[in-house]
This record gives structure tokens, sequence and C-alpha cells, in this order.
């Protein structure tokens, strides 16, 4: 997989999470990491920074379930919008963690 692709592939993942849940960014890499080669949580976190602001970026966070500060705002309010599970301002990661299903 070239580097676009892997950019095409995290996007369309992340377009597949539906309201309500979320996904770490080290759970797309390890979504991904057999088709495309890679798995790392930073690849993913840049590729969400450059390219990610036409797919629901608020539902890719850390592995505590929150978002960078300057971020924080806007996705809580977007994750109480679409009724994301939340503990302390943040992702409720064992309640609203998602993982794609077979054949991704």
């Amino acid at each position: 997989m070239t580097p676009d692709e892997y950019v095409e592939a995290v996007l369309e993942l992340v377009e597949r999470i539906p309201p309500g849940q979320a996904m770490s960014y080290g759970a797309v890499a390890d979504a991904l990491a057999e088709r495309s080669g890679r798995a790392s949580a930073r690849l993913v976190g840049a590729i969400m920074s450059r390219h990610g602001s036409g797919v629901p970026w608020h539902r890719v966070v850390n592995a505590s379930g929150g978002m960078p500060p300057a971020l924080a705002a806007e996705a809580r309010a977007r994750w109480l919008a679409e009724g994301t599970p939340l503990r302390q301002d943040r992702v409720d990661m064992r309640a609203a963690g998602w993982w794609p299903g077979e054949g991704m």
C-alpha cells in the first residue's frame, strides 16, 4: 500500500465509525496493519491532522478517549449531539469503542 493509499484507507475507516462510537488512533492503525504493513498511531494522528476535516474526526480519539485541547470543545459538542458515552469530558471507550467487522 502506497502512502497515498494508506491515507485513503484511514479516512475510509474513519467514515465507517458509527455515530456515538469511537476508535483510538492506535486502534485505527491496528485495524489497517495487516493490509497496510503499517501500525503507527502517530501516523494516523498526522493523517487526521492534515486530511481529516472532511470525515467525522471527533470519532478518533487518543487512548484515554480525549482530544487535543484545541479541538476538545468542538469534539465534546459533537459527542453530546451524537449521544456518545462520556466519562469526565472524554469518550468512555469501554462503552463507545468500535471495531470494524470482518472483511474490512
